[in-house]
């Protein structure tokens, strides 16, 4: 899952940053609004994190251009303890969610997944594919009730494939879920990924649409 944070507070931004890559994340970290909506035009992202106060262009500016866009990115916005007016302002404006600043990193995690399971769509929190479960708080995932051993980009490929069951994933499109700007991509990365991921879980999880990228057929 790829993360955009936009928080002009250097101290805090990394520490968010460090947190969210630690659990699995790519996260890329822009820190005045004009830059913020100019990378949302240009790159995809599975949720945002929205400080209110930035230079340049305030949080609510910015998140009253990305609905006008039609951008519907689950937005989670980022205020201080005694600015309540921000809060309301925020949801009332498009806003999925508010944490008040200082949080606990363990509770914006939790946070972030909630709004990711509610753009998917899903109801519960563990994602269950036929006899495989994924659990994204757990980083937990089990075939037949065995737990299967995944690295953190075989258990995002996983994940973006599951929620998106029945659709075809571009390579390209698994790359945005996998790397931040600082990243490396190897070319065939994502093939070398999906190969250990049918080895572990079943060739006949994952399917190939020759020219296009990959899908999990729906149950």
């Amino acid at each position: 899952m790829r993360l955009l944070l936009i928080e002009d507070d250097k101290l805090l931004g990394n520490g968010i940053l460090t947190g969210l890559r630690q659990s699995g994340y790519a996260v890329d970290w822009v820190q005045d609004g004009e830059t913020a909506v100019t990378v949302t035009q240009s790159e995809k992202y599975d949720a945002i994190i929205l400080d209110i106060g930035l230079p340049r262009m305030s949080g609510l500016e910015v998140l009253d251009q990305l609905r006008t866009q039609g951008t519907v990115i689950p937005v989670l916005i980022l205020t201080a303890r005694d600015a309540i007016s921000e809060r309301i302002q925020g949801l009332d404006r498009g806003a999925d969610d508010y944490m008040v600043k200082p949080f606990d990193l363990d509770e914006l995690s939790a946070r972030i997944r909630a709004l990711l399971r509610r753009s998917s769509g899903r109801s519960l929190p563990i994602i269950i594919h036929r006899n495989i479960q994924l659990d994204p708080a757990s980083h937990l995932v089990t075939r037949d009730g065995m737990a299967i051993e995944l690295s953190p980009r075989e258990f995002a490929i996983l994940q973006t494939l599951l929620e998106n069951a029945g659709r075809v994933m571009s390579r390209t499109r698994l790359e945005e879920s996998l790397y931040s700007w600082k990243d490396e991509i190897e070319s065939n990365a994502v093939d070398v990924h999906i190969h250990h991921l049918r080895k572990k879980l079943g060739v006949e999880l994952i399917r190939t649409i020759r020219g296009v990228g990959y899908i999990v057929d729906k149950t």
